[in-house]
This record gives C-alpha cells, sequence and structure tokens, in this order.
C-alpha cells in the first residue's frame, strides 16, 4: 500500500522555490512525543544530525535558533550572536501568531515573516540535518548549507 500523499508544508514550498534538494522524512506521532530526541529515534537518524527550532524575542523583536535536540540553547550565545543586550524565550501563546507554526512542527523555512535566524555551528560540519517540515510528523533533511541559504541564517556558537 503506497504511503499517503503529502501536502506541501510551506517550508517545502520554500525549498522548492529556491531549487533545493530534500529528502522528507515522515514519522508517527500517534503517541504524542514531538520532543526531538524522540523524532531522532522515530526517523532513524542521530540526535547530532537533528535539529530543532527555537524562537525567542528581544523585545519586540523576533530570533530564531536551529540548534541539535540534544542540545539546550545559550541565552547569553544567543544575545551575542543576535547581537542583542538579553534575549528570551518566545512565548509558547506567541509562537503561531509569530510563525505560522505550532510547536513541535515549527520550521526555520517559511515562517510568516522572517527574522534573523542563526544555526548551531556544530550543523555546519555535517553532511545533512533533519528539521521540523513544518508539520507534526514530517522532517526535512538537507544539507546544512542549504538550510541556512533556505533560511537566510548563518552559522553561530549557540550551545553550552
Amino acid at each position: 500500500m503506497a504511503a499517503p500523499k503529502i501536502h506541501k508544508t510551506n517550508a517545502m514550498r520554500r525549498l522548492d522555490e529556491l531549487g533545493i534538494p530534500y529528502e522528507i522524512l515522515r514519522y508517527d506521532n500517534e503517541d504524542g512525543q514531538v520532543h526531538g530526541t524522540a523524532v531522532a529515534d522515530k526517523i532513524g537518524l542521530a540526535p547530532e544530525s537533528v535539529f530543532k527550532t527555537l524562537v525567542a524575542h528581544a523585545g519586540s523583536s523576533g530570533y530564531v535558533f536551529v540548534i541539535p535536540v540534544g542540545e539546550e540553547l545559550d541565552l547569553k550565545k544567543a544575545a551575542r550572536a543576535a547581537g542583542v543586550k538579553k534575549i528570551e524565550m518566545l512565548p509558547l501563546k506567541d509562537l503561531q501568531p509569530w510563525t505560522g507554526y505550532v510547536r513541535g512542527g515549527c520550521s526555520p523555512i517559511g515562517m510568516k515573516k522572517h527574522f534573523p535566524t542563526f544555526i548551531a555551528a556544530a550543523g555546519e560540519e555535517l553532511q545533512h540535518v533533519a528539521v521540523s517540515a513544518g508539520k507534526i510528523g514530517l522532517q526535512v533533511k538537507l544539507a546544512p548549507q542549504h538550510l541556512a541559504s533556505a533560511a537566510q541564517a548563518v552559522f553561530a556558537d549557540l550551545i553550552h
């Protein structure tokens, strides 16, 4: 039996527009586990190559940070990368209004509005990374340089 048709997300449409090659990785979310290490297990990739998307703010300015799922964002390093004095995580209630995405399905590609975006430097050396495709249950796997291009991101020191 063929897999159900995948409806393109904003992230996939943006990658297609840019001509960036990617692989769609699908995972079952019936158990409700959307945290990164569970997703990495479900798609069969090492947690070091599966990245989560975190949204933070400094006042009314938003910033996006893409880091390996097993790591924690260092807010001081994040603020330094963003060129601001202090940065805080965006409250969950604001995630969808700001990005168009929900928790567990937030992609650094194809947000409603572009925010300055930073990818953990550790990702730059990898052959490929996986990030949310913009919907819970879907990831896109692509070269880190292609991710940076699609998200208009730069690599930076972001984790503890």
